[in-house]
């Protein structure tokens, strides 16, 4: 969190840091896809890697008032409701597969997150409500999706 030691929350390092490590995670499922490889810890650690880093830049971005906060708010709260998700999912043996608005939503968001870093308030902000609205799409399909997969074991059961 270099940006927080900074006075306004904007500055190359921290931004430079966020996009290396935003565009490694991105190039690691991209490989991981295009390679065939799979495992089921990195189908595990690849959206704790994802809500992580996203977190990070809520906390500048909300700290230094980089983007609207209602908008940061709306965010964080629907990572958490994922992590949340993901557990009563995994508990209960149900497994998802990422869908397209959620896969779709991560460059806008991550996006948002660098540009609000480097002082491009209006692109970030632009960026961060497109990522937004495909983040919530993802979440209700993904609601959607579990709720059938709990609903068709609960009837076979």
């Amino acid at each position: 969190m270099v940006e927080l030691s900074s006075g306004d929350g904007t500055g190359a390092l921290g931004a430079t840091l966020f996009a290396v490590i935003a565009w490694g995670d991105y190039a690691d499922g991209i490989a991981a896809r295009v390679t065939g490889q799979y495992s089921r810890l990195g189908a595990l650690m690849d959206p704790v890697t994802d809500r992580l880093l996203v977190v990070s830049g809520v906390v500048v971005c909300w700290h230094f008032q980089l983007l609207p906060r209602w908008a940061i708010a709306v965010l964080a709260l629907r990572e958490l409701a994922m992590l949340a998700l993901g557990r009563y999912g995994l508990k209960r043996g149900v497994e998802l597969r990422i869908n397209w608005p959620g896969r779709l939503a991560v460059a806008p968001v991550m996006s948002a997150f660098f540009f609000a870093m480097v002082g491009w308030r209006t692109v970030g902000e632009s960026l961060l409500y497109i990522g937004l609205a495909l983040a919530l799409v993802a979440t209700g399909l993904y609601v959607r999706d579990g709720a059938r997969h709990l609903s068709r074991a609960s009837s076979s059961a």
